[in-house]
């Protein structure tokens, strides 16, 4: 009873919710999720769009009650309430299922006001539905993705797309680009950055002191020694070699066809791939309904659904609200390991080096003339001090002195050779 009350006594986490594109399953999803009433215990949820959008959805959604207040602003919040931020007002043509301009500038609406109260701290974390890149393209989004859009905002060139499902987290060097352009755009410095990225994010966001991270090569079988290609060789080794240089426990390059599937996976808390469709493949095969799309290295939480829009089955009541919630709980997670570090540097003992201190408590100064020095004092002359060994008695007359025997050394075993996890992973890297 009262852990519970204590959780009731706490300020809840207000959650900013962009609802991304009106005409695709964004706010279906974002609907179900927040019919919870537990939800509403741990965060207060933000949804940036209108009452009139919001109204438009749920009639279409069979989520059981869903009660919310309307505000112009964010100051105008209600705590453990469901809050609308009307955005736009009027009505707003919704054309389910199809990709238009207003469809884009109206996810974009959301998304600039939500990001703006992120920015200014009048919520804490940043949620974002599913956009249609093509839809908010045409409203004038110059970006390929929420991912680069924060990353500008925040002045970060070292953002990093996650993709998180429990204790599986896999990071992508390369995100939204042609497959094409990828090996141009792999270099020693990016690729180091990114694993340096990684690493601060599984300490910083997932609490974990000494994370190991898994980095995939690009080509059929990491190159297999050169003979299909030599980015493993001339571009990722070098990557993870510096990054060791830095104490950061990074391994590879390892065949990214068979690493998921083997059971090496498991000895990493995060795993690194060269580009998109490499990861996210893996990714959503394992954990489609529960993958939560974490952006780091940003100064923010951002979090978001690991699918899209969905157009086909937008306004059908078939769309799960699983992985919304997923991304909800997620982000506070993160933002409570923030808290808590912020805690802990909060007040830091000073150190202070042992001839300073001495100096500050009076030690070691000559005392007058003619004075001894005292217990502690510098002086030149000291008392030798007495021998810390016990004297050995010398033996008595006629009494013939007891020989020690020496034991016998015990032989150290013989030690095996031990497999790296690259020696391990590489076993299954044939096709």
């Amino acid at each position: 009873m009262e852990k519970s009350k204590d959780k009731a006594k706490r300020t809840p986490i207000r959650v900013g919710i962009s609802i991304g594109d009106i005409n695709g399953i964004g706010p279906e999803v974002v609907i179900k999720a927040l019919n919870d009433s537990q939800m509403l215990v741990d965060c207060t949820p933000v949804i940036y769009a209108s009452s009139k959008t919001i109204n438009f959805h749920k009639k279409r959604v069979h989520a059981g009650e869903f009660n919310y207040v309307t505000v112009q602003s964010a100051d105008e919040i209600k705590n453990r309430k469901i809050n609308i931020v009307n955005v736009w007002d009027g009505e707003v043509p919704i054309e389910l299922g199809k990709i238009t301009e207003s469809g884009g500038s109206h996810a974009l609406k959301s998304l600039d006001c939500a990001t703006k109260d992120l920015a200014s701290g009048k919520v804490d974390v940043l949620v974002t539905a599913p956009i249609s890149k093509e839809a908010i393209a045409k409203a004038g989004f110059k970006f390929p993705g929420h991912t680069e859009y924060l990353a500008d905002m925040a002045g970060e060139e070292e953002a990093l797309m996650l993709m998180v499902a429990g204790n599986l987290r896999v990071g992508l060097v390369t995100t939204h680009m042609a497959l094409k352009d990828v090996p141009a755009a792999m270099t020693i410095d990016k690729i180091h950055g990114k694993i340096k990225a990684f690493e601060q994010s599984l300490r910083k966001d997932f609490g974990i002191r000494r994370p190991r991270i898994a980095v995939l090569g690009l080509n059929p079988h990491a190159g297999e020694n050169g003979k299909m290609g030599d980015e493993e060789h001339e571009v990722i080794a070098p990557s993870i070699s510096k990054a060791n240089n830095e104490g950061i426990m990074a391994f590879g390059p390892y065949p990214a066809d068979s690493f998921f599937g083997s059971s090496n996976r498991f000895n990493f808390d995060g795993i690194l791939a060269m580009f998109h469709d490499q990861g996210l493949s893996a990714f959503k095969a394992i954990a489609f309904d529960e993958g939560v799309n974490f952006t780091a290295g940003l100064p923010v939480v951002r979090t978001s659904p690991d699918h899209g829009t969905a157009f086909d089955i937008a306004g059908k009541d078939e769309a799960s609200g699983a992985s919304m919630r997923h991304a909800i709980y997620l982000a506070m997670d993160v933002y409570r390991n923030h808290q808590m570090e912020k805690e802990i540097n909060a007040n830091p003992l000073e150190i202070t080096p042992p001839k300073e201190r001495d100096r500050k408590e009076g030690k070691g100064k000559p005392g007058p003339k003619g004075d001894k020095p005292k217990s502690g004092g510098d002086s030149k002359k000291s008392a030798p001090k007495a021998s810390t060994e016990a004297k050995k008695e010398a033996p008595k007359k006629d009494e013939k002195p007891v020989e020690k025997k020496e034991e016998p050394k015990a032989e150290k075993p013989e030690e095996k050779p031990t497999e790296s996890p690259a020696e391990n992973d590489a076993k299954e890297s044939k096709d």
